[in-house]
């Protein structure tokens, strides 16, 4: 028996009892069937109720919107919750009922939950209440309840009960417009978690924006300019392209070995446009991916991220139709249409799992980079980078960039970390020989996993990323992902 199937035993069982057990009517000045007879000037059973849901992600972007509806211009309310508990989970319809027959319901608190619509901020937001409003003087009684695991419901709930049923359906359609408007993920960073119901989205989880400069990232000469000009130009020449009949929707593919500097890169976009939602899907909430895509249409411009996204490559654990998971992002990818503000960012380490996919959904990825492993003099500025006032001469430094060939860009960070390290240990300044212990340690047989955690490859490794190569597995920038802040 599923948590629905329990619930719906639960309120037959309460029906029950209620017939059975004989209790006195709550006090006329409490009671809810008197206090809405008196705001609707009628009998609340004499008119219609119009429902609407919405998806439990968007639970503070309806309450915003109906709270906005009822203080635009013309328009009063009053909010009321019910006191008794038991019926958290029925409908408008159910509650009228259960006070007519019973007379039991009696005005009571609001219920409300704590909802986050920032990295550093909540808002408290109607869980279970009774709006009673007026437009233009016509009366309006609207139940908000937002989603309850204890009664098996996972969507947010509008049941407006007005005389016209056309003026119920206004009432939502301004709800609808109003969430549009103003939505609470509108310019920020989210990512997918899984549903407390176990089907369907849970709630976002939003990530402060990464703020880096162009000299924060180490890459080949002209790379960034390039992958800046896809993602980036598209984003600051939307009209002119528009105005030449060029589509804006667009997918990027950074691929190459861990740890070489992909998520710096995507992170230094994110940066780059302030003003762009971004949703972050990886791992098992790539299967959101219908989700995502409607979320970008809806709040453009906006960037899409799909991490590690070979994974998923050969996956076919949540798609009907036995086609790999892959296949249903591409695809979505495509349903959007030209003429959306949507950037699409892919990130692999196995660019060989993901080609045959690509190559059988052609168009949907317009541009693939190769993230390579630095090279000598990318080493050096990376040195630099991570070095930043250490005051390390010249010929440590040199000697540094020759002993780390082959090795990533996540290595030389934690190299200049763990140099430091050692001379806080010794509470003195850094010298070459902190450097020349960190390097000593690193490239020891003893910390043989830490070089593959760091992404390094494996000299034993198939070229292919086979028998001994951190294959399948992202050690990306284990301590720089902006998603696991």
């Amino acid at each position: 028996m599923d948590n629905t199937e329990i619930a719906e035993f639960g309120k037959l069982f309460r029906q029950f009892l209620d017939q059975v057990v004989h209790r006195e009517h709550v006090a006329p000045e409490r009671s809810l069937d008197l206090r809405l007879r008196d705001h609707l000037g009628r009998p609340p059973e004499e008119a219609p109720i119009v429902k609407a849901s919405y998806p439990a992600y968007d639970h503070a972007n309806v309450h915003l919107a109906v709270e906005r509806w009822f203080t635009e211009p013309g328009r009063a309310h009053e909010l009321i919750g019910v006191a008794s508990e038991s019926y958290r989970g029925d409908s408008l319809t159910e509650i009228i009922e259960a006070t007519q027959r019973y007379g039991r319901h009696a005005v009571g608190a609001v219920d409300y939950a704590y909802l986050p619509v920032s990295t550093d901020e909540e808002l408290a937001c109607v869980a279970f209440g009774i709006y009673l409003g007026t437009d233009d003087g016509e009366p309006y009684v609207v139940l908000l309840r937002g989603p309850d695991e204890e009664y098996g419901r996972n969507k947010v709930e509008l049941d407006v009960l007005t005389a016209d049923r056309d003026a119920a359906k206004r009432l939502l359609a301004g709800v609808d417009r109003l969430i549009r408007e103003h939505n609470v993920f509108r310019g920020k960073v989210l990512s997918f978690q899984s549903s407390h119901f176990g089907d369907g989205i849970g709630p976002f989880r939003f990530h402060p924006r990464p703020a880096l400069a162009a000299s924060d990232i180490v890459l080949p000469d002209g790379l960034l300019a390039r992958v800046e000009r896809q993602v980036v130009g598209v984003a600051r020449r939307r009209e002119r392209l528009r105005a030449h009949g060029q589509h804006l929707r667009r997918g990027l593919l950074l691929y190459g070995p861990p740890g070489t500097g992909k998520t710096h890169s995507v992170r230094y976009l994110l940066s780059q446009l302030p003003e762009f939602t971004v949703v972050v899907l990886s791992g098992t909430s790539i299967q959101h991916v219908a989700d995502a895509c409607s979320l970008a249409r809806h709040l453009q411009p906006a960037l899409v991220v799909l991490e590690d996204c070979d994974l998923i490559a050969e996956s076919r654990d949540f798609v009907d139709d036995g086609q790999p998971l892959l296949f249903q992002v591409l695809n979505e990818m495509d349903g959007l249409g030209d003429d959306v503000d949507v950037a699409f960012l892919l990130t692999t380490n196995r660019a060989d799992v993901l080609e045959p996919a690509l190559a059988q959904r052609p168009g949907r990825v317009d541009m693939a980079v190769e993230i390579p492993l630095p090279d000598a003099e990318g080493r050096r500025r990376l040195l630099d980078l991570y070095g930043a006032g250490l005051g390390l001469p010249e010929a440590a430094l040199a000697d540094a960039v020759a002993r780390t060939a082959g090795t990533t860009a996540s290595f030389a960070k934690e190299l200049m970390r763990r140099t430091t390290l050692f001379a806080a240990e010794r509470e003195a300044a850094v010298e070459p020989a902190d450097l020349d212990a960190a390097l000593r340690e690193l490239l020891s047989d003893q910390d043989a996993l830490t070089r593959r955690l760091l992404g390094v490859p494996d000299p034993d490794a198939a070229p292919d990323g086979g028998a001994g190569a951190f294959a399948d597995g992202e050690a990306d920038e284990l301590d720089d992902d902006p998603f696991l802040d």
